[in-house]
């Protein structure tokens, strides 16, 4: 199919063999007496995950089961890139009018996180049905890595769009949270006659303004603030107070960093655990599904150094950055999932000034990696949003996903 092919992970022996040195040479800090989870990756779990990494964890256990998954690759150049290898799942539904949805990931997350969507979402039984795509971004997982600088939101959209239209899907919906909301938001900008609806899980938004959205601006006005928006307002305040550091280093100094990611497994594992525990709603992780998370970053193509430079191209880009997808985006479709234990959680009011919003829905449970937390109570609203009575029911003419199309 017009140059895509299929892909099996095979990590060579000598990259699990160097990884188990690395373990084995690790030198740990010390932690002083009183240290809480507030200073950062806790040495208890660090020292326990390290030694469980080293002697016991089992990643050609986790390769096996991954491989029971249709993973492809494709080669895609954009804005006068090199070509890139990309790598993607693609599920496909028995159902012949299921929806083509482009599911994208963020950091620190991976291709990893739609695993226990697919079944959910492409069932024939459960309407309606969706064929998945997944890519690992570029610079993340099995994807190539980019060799340019300025690669910024506006070719990571290409990119997805272009791997779109490559699988015969002129026409999709999206769905992302943190780097795959933000380049869900940039396909709608660029490519609005193919991207018709989008359902996000970390909406981003600005206070409602007078001068551009009025009826917006006076209804958030004369509303009273409810329990649910207080309660978001400390967690946004905890994050920008207390957890959003990394951020800065990433989007100013991305290569410095970088030196620690691509040399210390340990580096990598405690840069990541940290955001593991703080941005889930008390998610019980396992000592396994932390580690195949971290290993996939580990033996990822481009190397774990390459997956943070989004933030400073992102940040610095002169048009499509962090600050547009948080403005009006005309003509997608708009759901938006609100967990409670996202990073940066909005008012309700302010989710308007988004675009043409056709569903909210509200949870009492879940966080930053709803698809990894809580999958069935996203391919759940993903449901409803695209379900008969939804507000993107037919957004896609002829594609329903009830079989009926």
């Amino acid at each position: 199919m017009n140059g895509v092919h299929p892909f099996n992970i095979s990590i060579p022996a000598s990259q699990l063999d160097g990884l188990i040195q690395r373990l084995k040479l690790s030198r740990l800090p010390d932690e002083p007496e009183g240290t809480t989870s507030k200073y950062g990756a806790p040495l208890g779990d660090i020292t326990r995950l390290v030694n469980y990494w080293r002697d016991q964890y089992d990643w050609r256990k986790h390769e096996l089961e991954l491989n029971k998954l249709p993973h492809f690759r494709t080669q895609i150049s954009v804005g006068g890139f090199p070509d890139l290898e990309i790598h993607f799942i693609h599920q496909t539904s028995q159902v012949t009018d299921a929806i083509p949805l482009l599911f994208l990931h963020g950091w620190p997350g991976s291709f990893l996180e739609v695993t226990k969507l697919l079944p959910l979402l492409t069932a024939a039984d459960s309407a309606p049905s969706f064929h998945v795509v997944a890519p690992s971004l570029p610079n993340f997982g099995f994807s190539g890595g980019v060799k340019k600088v300025a690669f910024g939101l506006r070719e990571y959209a290409e990119t997805c769009h272009e791997l779109m239209i490559r699988l015969g899907y002129p026409k999709y919906a999206t769905q992302g949270g943190d780097w795959g909301m933000m380049i869900s938001r940039v396909i709608g900008i660029l490519f609005p006659d193919a991207c018709k609806a989008s359902h996000v899980n970390m909406p981003l938004c600005s206070h409602p303004k007078f001068t551009s959205q009025p009826l917006v601006y006076l209804k958030h006005a004369i509303s009273s603030p409810s329990a649910r928006d207080t309660a978001a307002e400390r967690r946004k305040a905890w994050f920008v107070n207390e957890g959003s550091g990394y951020s800065k280093v990433h989007a100013t100094k991305p290569q410095t960093l970088g030196y620690s990611l691509a040399d210390s497994p340990v580096g990598l594992l405690s840069w990541i655990y940290e955001k593991l525990i703080d941005w889930t709603d008390n998610y019980k992780w396992s000592d396994d599904e932390i580690l195949t998370w971290i290993s996939i970053y580990w033996f990822s193509t481009a190397g774990p150094a390459a997956s943070v430079r989004i933030y400073y191209e992102a940040s610095h880009a002169p048009d499509l950055n962090r600050s547009r997808v948080a403005e009006w985006v005309p003509t997608v479709k708009l759901g938006i999932a609100n967990f409670p234990a996202e990073l940066q959680p909005f008012p309700r009011g302010w989710l308007d000034t988004m675009g043409p919003v056709v569903h909210v829905s509200e949870f009492d449970k879940g966080g930053h990696f709803a698809a990894w937390e809580c999958p069935e109570a996203l391919a759940g609203d993903l449901r409803k949003m695209f379900g008969k009575g939804g507000g993107a029911y037919e957004a896609i003419a002829g594609m329903t996903g009830y079989g009926d199309g």
